[in-house]
């Protein structure tokens, strides 16, 4: 089991992050201007997107009415000003995830998480693996680290090429993060990859998948799914000591259809998409250098504090509360647990009324959740739930109305 000095995401008192970061949360709401046009609605949902701020939507309406040009593709002002754009941005993204630029590692931009993990295992894994390779890979995180990984198995399988491929573990009590001790009993000395995502989406766990490495050695490629990290709390490639990242830019505030791909490009050959790539994402480029900005300047270990904390104003409330069940690591409800809170994201069921209608309740409220199946792999929670997720523009108090709510609807009973 994981022992709390080893925990990643750790939390004293929620109260006094609150009213010590009140103020700075205040000066971060009022940079959205669909928050502050929409006073009597609580975003709750910043796991499936987050909002944009000002400075995001600016950057893009200064690129579109100036310079919009196709990039690599011209020698003209317009042009050569957008590839200069793309080919700085790919050193942007490099610099925010802590790459110092001296390990050969490069940056890819695709569509997103889902997108970019179906690259890595398609154009990269299948030319990598061999017949008798040995694969672990989460089954019961999202959907978008598991189905990759078993398509380019089956593309394998049939040319003939054999792979096994197990699920990574996860401890049944204690933290609710991966069992190292049972990972390192499914090592094999061919097994080559292993995926893990670094914030789960459901369970608001910080996985503290700075573990990995010294579970699996030297040799066999990590790749993080961190679509729930980039932009949530810090994400430093130096010491997590993985070889892909992996991340949505519409979840860290820069528009939809951008991601990136971060490779370290030491362990196994380089990556590179296979095929001609097409015309860039200039538009979702810019918002995402864009949004790297914002996050700097408004601080990600002060997002990744309020965040904590926010979850634990509401994990606390919920298990006072007889009516609700808190899907995730029980351990870390109470404000006095001594293990990791979870990061921005609590997601629970009524013992009674179904999760859709649930959120049709809180939506008719004034409060937007998400409540259905949230994309689990084969292995996750069968049953919908309903997940408030938070971000740096939520405030306490929009927290606190949905406990109010969540209270009267258990009395209603």
């Amino acid at each position: 089991m994981t022992t709390p000095d080893l925990l990643s995401s750790r939390l004293a008192d929620p109260a006094e992050v609150i009213e010590r970061l009140g103020s700075w949360n205040r000066e971060v709401r009022a940079q959205f201007p669909i928050l502050t046009g929409h006073p009597d609605r609580a975003y709750l949902d910043s796991s499936a997107t987050a909002q944009k701020p000002q400075a995001v939507i600016d950057a893009v309406n200064r690129y579109l009415c100036t310079i919009n040009a196709n990039a690599g593709r011209g020698t003209y002002t317009w042009a050569n000003a957008t590839t200069d754009i793309v080919e700085a941005a790919r050193g942007r993204v490099a610099r925010f995830l802590g790459d110092t630029g001296s390990d050969g590692s490069g940056v890819t931009f695709t569509s997103g998480t889902s997108g970019g993990l179906r690259r890595i295992a398609l154009d990269w894994l299948t030319t990598h693996l061999r017949d008798g390779d040995h694969i672990i890979v989460p089954f019961a995180d999202h959907q978008a680290n598991l189905l990759p990984w078993t398509e380019a198995i089956e593309s394998l399988a049939s040319r003939g090429i054999r792979v096994a491929i197990d699920a990574l573990p996860y401890e049944s009590t204690g933290t609710g993060d991966y069992d190292i001790d049972a990972l390192r009993g499914l090592l094999t000395p061919r097994t080559t990859f292993v995926a893990a995502t670094h914030v789960h989406h459901v369970y608001g766990n910080d996985m503290n998948v700075h573990r990995l490495r010294d579970a699996v050695g030297p040799d066999v490629v990590i790749c993080l799914d961190a679509a729930q990290s980039v932009g949530h709390l810090p994400v430093d490639v130096g010491a997590l000591d993985v070889d892909f990242v992996v991340f949505s830019g519409h979840k860290a505030m820069a528009l939809p259809g951008i991601g990136a791909i971060w490779a370290r490009n030491r362990r196994g050959h380089e990556f590179a998409p296979n095929g001609w790539s097409g015309t860039p994402n200039t538009s979702g480029i810019v918002s995402l250098c864009a949004a790297l900005d914002w996050l700097d300047a408004a601080g990600v270990d002060r997002i990744h504090e309020w965040t904590l904390a926010l979850g634990a104003l509401l994990t606390d409330a919920l298990s006072t509360m007889d009516a609700y069940e808190v899907l995730g690591c029980q351990s870390s409800l109470h404000l006095d647990s001594h293990v990791q809170r979870r990061v921005g994201i609590v997601t629970f069921r009524h013992r009674h009324i179904s999760s859709n209608d649930l959120g049709f309740i809180l939506d008719s409220r004034g409060l937007m959740v998400r409540a259905d199946g949230h994309c689990q792999g084969r292995d996750g929670e069968k049953t919908a739930s309903v997940r408030a997720s938070m971000h740096a523009y939520t405030s306490a108090d929009e927290v606190r109305r949905l406990i109010e709510v969540l209270r009267e609807v258990e009395n209603a009973r």
